[in-house]
């Protein structure tokens, strides 16, 4: 088993700043190649104080805002304009970061990409629905049109 702290949320796992125990080939393979970790020393203690505040600077300063905020996300729906095919396939795909663009953009106030999930791959023009946590306690659904730019 590997003692790691985590410097990203992983779904499952924990949040930034949380000191875990994974599986050598979890941790080797996955974890730490894709920088969502760092393998836990006793000088990183200092570390996982400094990660823990940065987290808490980007979080709600509420549960209370981050509901007001789900629910405005929640009763929209957030038109995504994509380059695309006749056929309706897009030129790549939907990141996480074009969904916090977009939200942006619509006026339903600031969200921070690293907590967007997106189900799938999103690589047709359609209807889609992403989750965001606001919060630790606190996350909402988005409804995505993508739609084709002329």
């Amino acid at each position: 088993m590997a003692k790691l702290i985590l410097t990203h949320e992983v779904t499952g796992l924990g949040a930034a700043g949380d000191v875990v125990e994974v599986k050598d080939g979890y941790a080797r393979n996955f974890l730490l190649p894709r920088g969502f970790a760092l393998t836990w020393t006793k000088g990183g203690e200092k570390q996982v104080e400094s990660i823990k505040a940065a987290r808490a600077a980007r979080a709600h300063a509420s549960v209370e805002a981050a509901q007001a905020q789900a629910s405005a996300l929640s009763s929209k729906k957030v038109k995504l304009v994509v380059k695309a095919g006749e056929s309706g396939r897009l030129f790549g795909t939907v990141k996480p970061a074009d969904v916090a663009a977009a939200v942006e953009a619509a006026g339903l106030g600031s969200i921070d990409k690293r907590n967007v999930e997106l189900p799938n791959h999103i690589k047709s023009l359609g209807s889609y629905q992403a989750n965001v946590r606001l919060h630790e306690d606190v996350s909402a659904v988005i409804d995505l049109e993508v739609v084709a730019s002329k």
